[in-house]
C-alpha cells in the first residue's frame, strides 16, 4: 500500500473510532472500564442502564476493537483493548476542561466591561 493509501486508511479508521465514541453512553462505558475488567451485569448496575441497551453499545465498541471480551461460564467480561484509548480520552477531556475555563474567563471579562 502506498503512503497516500495508508494515510487515507488511517483517516478512515480514525473517523470510525470517533463515530464509535460519539455517544456519551459509550464514553461512560469506557470510563467505567478504566479501573479494569467488568461483567455486563456489573456495568449495567453501575451505569444504571438496561442490559439490552448496554449490550448494543458494547457491540459497537467491540466491533471497533475498542473493548475486548472474555467469557467465564455464563458471564461475559469486558475490558479496554488498548490502554492508549483511555489516554486519548483523558487528553481530550483536558482540552475540554481548558475550553470551559477559557469560556468562563471570557464571560467574566465581558461582564466586567458592562
Amino acid at each position: 500500500m502506498s503512503a497516500r493509501g495508508m494515510d487515507e486508511r488511517i483517516f478512515q479508521m480514525h473517523a470510525e473510532i470517533c463515530k464509535s465514541l460519539s455517544s456519551p453512553v459509550r464514553l461512560k462505558i469506557l470510563n467505567s472500564l478504566r479501573e479494569g475488567e467488568k461483567s455486563v451485569e456489573e456495568m449495567a448496575r453501575r451505569l444504571d442502564l438496561p442490559k439490552a441497551n448496554l449490550s448494543q453499545h458494547l457491540a459497537v465498541l467491540r466491533q471497533r476493537k475498542i473493548v475486548m471480551t472474555r467469557r467465564a461460564g455464563l458471564n461475559i467480561y469486558y475490558k479496554i483493548a488498548n490502554p492508549k484509548m483511555i489516554k486519548a480520552c483523558d487528553i481530550l477531556r483536558e482540552v475540554l476542561f481548558e475550553q470551559l475555563k477559557d469560556g468562563e474567563k471570557l464571560v467574566r471579562s465581558i461582564t466586567k466591561i458592562k
